[in-house]
């Protein structure tokens, strides 16, 4: 008899389950479901107005995935819930949630309903950032706070630590009020189980936890706000458990919501990048995998902890249980093909691309494949929401070189495409560098399995093959997957991660090859490139920056 197990993928617009086949990896179903609040960045479901940079969801919409999706599937592929042994999730990162001790957010309570810090605050809310940026003034001045190189340097304003500092001191009654400030993921672990815990990923990378030193000491908190001296105590207080752990079994509650049996295993909670390793067969160090959407996430293992300078951290167990996890990332890659689209492209390109019944990125994609390497003269910096890595600086911008009169629309799609492979190249040179070898590249996403172009120019780019995830929804496979783990081979599972993913994860057919002479090419352009970089990242950055100031002061 065929056993199965189920993964949720909580995005930023919606969440999607699939059922897997654990023998095979077959995806036997699969459901989506839009959030009904989505992401409020303007208003509350009041309409009370929110301030600029909010990003808020409500966790309702998490509790409505699980109550419609699980059933859909179970349903779609017509198995029996009891063959079904084991759930994995993962979810956008850092998203938290302040709750009370029982779990109940305070959102859902009604005295909390028109305060907007009583919500999720979504991992793109980036209104902590002056908390972030005092962050890392004091973490530099006190000069004994090492965790600071395992992140680059920087803690970023999408993480915990400056998200809870706002709450504290914009709405300290929802401060004291929260028992626990938890991440998303294992909120619905909790909703799942009934256990409380707390996912050594999201803990690692976002909120300042190490596996051995545990998270910075109390003079640290105190020195960044005295009420915050006792805020691992009082407000985070649950043990970390590693990744790849079962977290709990379905309770009694949770199998009525979803349809599932009582007594089915849960996974430990898992971040929706990073829990894509065993989704593409990934399995041990020196193999990167470069998740590739409107921004990008780099994450590749190690069996030790190196200082990486501009990496966005380093966590043990973090990925996958045993190794160091390495994550490193780019602001912008998605984001910059749809800006350009959106807003420099002439009504004739759309034109003719509706006359030839494609959309305008693959009509562009089309006419760029047609240039060859170096053709269009021209170099660009992939800052246009700034550098995440190496340079770890929010403030830097887009600068493209070479522009001329006769520069078409094409060149400088193309000019965008491997100014993204560029950053990738920039990212793996810098691991490489410092002690942790990047061998094998590996892509994953929506634009690595369909655009080939830019896939060809990234093998072009990195003179490395480039193995493209099989499947269309690698983090939800891979939550299926760790959920075969947490069920175990006792049940019909798997008693190791990177077994399972051998197994049930997947590769496309298609690799690309790196082309000798267009590799020869790029070495070229990428020095110029690199040059740039060191330019405008580090000897005269604050031109960028001055810049920009003058913008938003003639904005105001």
């Amino acid at each position: 008899m065929s056993k199965y197990t189920i993964g949720i993928d909580f995005g930023t617009l919606s969440g999607r389950a699939i059922l897997v086949d654990v023998s095979t990896g077959e995806e036997l179903a699969t459901s989506t479901l839009e959030y009904k609040h989505g992401v409020m960045e303007y208003s509350l479901p009041s309409g009370k107005t929110l301030l600029p940079d909010w990003a808020l969801q409500h966790p309702q919409d998490y509790l409505d995935v699980l109550s419609t999706t699980i059933p859909n599937v179970i349903e779609e592929a017509s198995v029996s819930p009891d063959d079904i042994i084991g759930i994995g999730i993962d979810f956008t990162a850092c998203t938290i949630i302040p709750i009370k001790s029982d779990g109940t957010p305070l959102c859902f309570l009604d005295e909390y309903k028109e305060e907007p810090h009583a919500y999720v605050k979504l991992w793109k809310h980036h209104a902590a950032q002056d908390k972030a940026d005092q962050l890392n003034e004091i973490a530099v001045k006190m000069d004994n706070q090492k965790w600071l190189n395992r992140y680059g340097g920087k803690i970023s304003s999408e993480w915990l630590i400056p998200k809870v500092w706002q709450i504290l001191d914009e709405a300290p009654c929802i401060y004291e009020e929260a028992d626990y400030f938890i991440e998303a993921a294992d909120w619905v672990v909790w909703q799942l189980t009934g256990n409380h815990t707390r996912n050594a990923c999201t803990a690692g990378y976002k909120a300042i936890w190490h596996k051995q030193d545990g998270y910075p000491q109390r003079e640290f908190f105190k020195e960044l706000d005295p009420r915050l001296e006792n805020v691992v105590e009082e407000k985070l207080n649950i043990p970390v458990t590693p990744i790849g752990e079962k977290a709990g079994e379905i309770t009694g509650r949770a199998a009525g919501m979803t349809g599932l049996r009582v007594g089915t295993s849960v996974a430990i909670g898992h971040a929706d990048a990073h829990v894509c390793f065993p989704a593409l067969k990934v399995d041990g160090p020196g193999k990167m995998l470069n998740i590739i959407g409107t921004s990008s996430c780099h994450l590749i293992l190690s069996e030790k902890e190196q200082s990486v300078p501009g990496i966005c951290g380093v966590v043990e167990d973090g990925i996958v249980p045993g190794f160091f996890g390495y994550e490193a990332g780019q602001n912008c890659v998605g984001d910059t093909f749809g800006w350009f689209v959106d807003n420099c492209v002439s009504a004739e390109y759309t034109k003719l691309a509706e006359h030839e019944g494609i959309g305008i990125h693959d009509y562009l994609t089309k006419k760029a494949q047609q240039l060859r390497a170096g053709e269009n003269g021209l170099v660009a910096l992939d800052w246009w929401n700034g550098n995440r890595s190496t340079l770890v600086d929010v403030d830097l911008t887009g600068l493209i070189v070479g522009l001329t009169l006769q520069t078409k629309p094409e060149e400088i799609y193309r000019a965008l495409i491997e100014s993204a492979a560029y950053g990738t190249r920039k990212i793996v040179e810098t691991f490489r560098n410092h002690g942790v070898p990047v061998n094998e590249f590996f892509a994953a996403g929506g634009i690595a399995r369909k655009n080939a172009l830019m896939m060809q120019i990234y093998a072009d780019v990195l003179d490395m093959p480039v193995k493209i995830g099989g499947s269309s929804q690698a983090p939800a496979l891979a939550s299926a997957i760790f959920g075969a783990v947490a069920a175990g081979s006792a049940l019909g599972g798997y008693d190791d991660v990177f077994e399972a993913g051998q197994v049930m994860g997947k590769l496309d057919d298609k690799v690309y090859y790196p082309i000798p002479e267009n590799v020869e090419i790029y070495n070229h352009l990428y020095r110029e490139y690199a040059a740039l970089y060191d330019h405008f990242g580090i000897y005269t950055k604050e031109s960028m920056k001055r810049i920009k100031a003058i913008r938003k002061e003639q904005s105001v």
